[in-house]
């Protein structure tokens, strides 16, 4: 989940790479540190445990110089969030200096290996055995890029690796083992630039190469070449990938946060998911883009929808849609545990992935399974070029342009769209959708966007709660229905951003267990919308209150009779029962944010998270 970042060019290096730093803070902040290569050849290593401003704040001001280098941002897995545990890490004699995503996992029997040889470390991480390696195959007489290669077989595990060394002061060496751990590459900013995420290379160009598992890249000032890892090291020939305008943009937009702003930047965002997509009179919805053909779709007998976080709650709703909608037989999975579990999949199962970053390392690992196993398979992403877009027969990006915040929210707006329109395409061309219900769907989707921008347009009332509940310690969230996954998301946000403790369940399982918990020191949400399961909704609601719950309640405009149930009401616009997801999705994000606001906690960087969980 780190961030890291490496520039080789005509510029001075430590600017860029704090800049870049900068963007891919959501990756990880429990340490920073860079290290640049000087005129002299040596390497000025900085690193500091904290986030990235107590490493400016040991810099003095002062930027170390030289043309090329390397940064990291850590989420810490092997160690405590240190000073010495910190990237980067060197050799012994300081000449050779690494960054490092992933896990080494035969990091000790290395370790062993490498001590007993004489070498010796400093801090507690896997990732300090890497410069030990490189060091050891430069001595052997290879180059830094060869020497990185040679390290690289070595080791066990999905891990991003980026390199330099004294002995080559302008060369920069990436390499990407597994699926996790993601390399971007791209020419700008007076050079050559690498990162683990589009945001800190966007800034300098729009022509990226991302690294596929197995591939590695060595940049020298301006130039760019691309090797395979196995087989000796050969040649790779990699086409570039174009980043819209659009997607360079993760600016805050006047608001004091990226999650306040993402939030407010959902009905662009969900306008942009549908153009295209949903037909200028609002009666037909496709995904021609796709390019799946008839036959793709008649061998079809089931669907496994896999994601992980908000992308699984994601995915709850897309099994929803696929059984009502397409009419076929659908299940959901949390990917972490679809992967150790045996599924039954063959050609007839298609494996929908959602995964915003495309570099979900379990998800890409059941990606893998499903391959396997001869299953068809569809990704959700929001970019071309990630992993999952490699891997996937079919790619729908989620087109909701670049989200900063750890926290999503309009990523999850855009996977819901892309997977109601999915299970639209199938439906229609399975022959099973009327077209009535479709111009109906149809239509009222392409009315949503307007309807999101109405219940932004005052967050008063999400003020007013968050002043009366910020201080409570737990909370519950009720759905049934389609309200359920939204109950999930609804608790997954307020843990996330608040730091306080929130279970998500299905209305109908209260009595089966958290019933006892409801006391008057545990508000309850209800999501309860005035659609077929309301009047269930309003017998649960009624018995937490009669447990001394207080009730905040997400209710259809002008439902009186649910209101008159609870102490606090939220009302959102009337709409049909499968497209409520999108309209209650902005209760569940307001009221997290506003609670996380008043608590004092750092919203856009929620201890403990990153954006991209890239390590098991």
């Amino acid at each position: 989940m780190c961030g890291i970042i490496g520039y080789s060019g005509e510029r001075q290096a430590a600017g860029t790479i704090l800049d870049g730093l900068k963007t891919l803070e959501y990756r990880g902040y429990d340490s920073a540190g860079i290290a640049v290569m000087g005129a002299d050849g040596a390497a000025r290593v900085f690193k500091k445990s904290g986030k990235l401003d107590s490493l400016r704040a040991a810099l003095g001001g002062a930027m170390p110089e030289g043309k090329s280098g390397i940064g990291h941002t850590r989420w810490a897995t092997h160690g405590r969030p240190t000073d010495a545990n910190a990237h980067p890490h060197t050799d012994c004699g300081g000449e050779v200096a690494v960054v490092h995503n992933g896990i080494v996992e035969n990091y000790r029997e290395l370790r062993r290996e490498l001590a007993a040889r004489g070498h010796v470390f400093r801090s507690e991480t896997d990732s300090e055995c890497i410069p030990h390696l490189i060091e050891a195959e430069m001595d052997a007489g290879h180059d830094l890029t060869e020497a990185v290669r040679r390290a690289a077989l070595m080791i066990r595990g999905a891990n991003a690796i980026v390199a330099v060394s004294s002995r080559e002061p302008a060369t920069v060496v990436g390499a990407r083992l597994g699926n996790a751990g993601g390399i971007v590459a791209g020419r700008g900013g007076g050079g050559a630039i690498l990162s683990s995420d589009l945001p800190a290379i966007l800034p300098h160009t729009r022509d990226v190469f991302y690294l596929a598992a197995g591939e590695m890249v060595a940049m020298n000032g301006g130039g760019i070449v691309f090797r395979s890892i196995d087989g000796g090291g050969g040649a790779v020939e990699k086409a570039a990938t174009r980043v819209s305008r659009d997607e360079r943009a993760a600016e805050k937009g006047g608001h004091r946060h990226y999650m306040h702003n993402e939030i407010h930047e959902q009905p662009a965002a969900l306008a942009s998911a549908l153009a295209g997509r949903v037909s200028e009179d609002g009666l037909s919805a496709g995904l021609p883009e796709l390019g799946i053909s008839d036959d793709f779709i008649k061998s079809v007998k089931r669907v496994v929808l896999v994601g992980m976080g908000t992308s699984m709650h994601a995915a709850m709703l897309g099994r929803r849609w696929m059984e009502s909608l397409a009419k076929l037989p659908a299940e959901f999975d949390n990917s972490s545990e679809f992967r150790y579990r045996e599924p039954v999949l063959d050609e007839s199962a298609l494996v929908v992935t959602v995964s915003q970053s495309g570099e979900t390392v379990d998800t890409l690992t059941a990606m893998e399974m499903a391959a396997a196993n001869g299953a068809k398979q569809i990704t959700l992403c929001n970019f071309l070029g990630p992993q999952s877009t490699n891997m996937a027969d079919h790619t729908l990006l989620l087109r909701a342009g670049q989200e900063v915040a750890v926290a999503a929210s309009k990523t999850f707006v855009c996977s819901l769209a892309g997977l109601l329109l999915l299970s639209l395409e199938l439906g229609a061309r399975r022959g099973v959708l009327r077209q009535s219900r479709m111009a109906g769907i149809a239509s009222e989707l392409s009315r949503i966007p307007d309807k999101l921008a109405s219940m932004l347009s005052d967050e008063s009332r999400y003020e007013e709660i968050a002043r009366k509940y910020a201080r409570r310690r737990d909370f519950l969230f009720l759905g049934r229905g389609y309200g359920f996954p939204l109950a999930m998301e609804g608790a997954l946000k307020l843990k996330e951003v608040s730091y306080i403790h929130a279970e998500g369940y299905p209305a109908g399982e209260m009595k089966h267990g958290p019933i006892s918990l409801i006391d008057e020191d545990m508000p309850v949400v209800a999501i309860a919308p005035d659609d077929s399961v309301v009047d269930k909704m309003r017998s649960n609601i009624s018995e937490a209150r009669t447990r001394g719950a207080e009730i905040i309640a997400v209710v259809s405009e002008g439902d009186a009779e649910t209101a008159s149930l609870a102490d606090d009401v939220i009302e959102i616009p009337r709409a049909s029962e499968p497209l409520n997801p999108f309209l209650a999705s902005i209760p569940m994000q307001l009221l997290a944010y506003r609670v996380g606001v008043r608590r004092g906690c750092d919203v856009d960087q929620p201890r403990n998270l990153a954006k991209t969980v890239t390590v098991e």
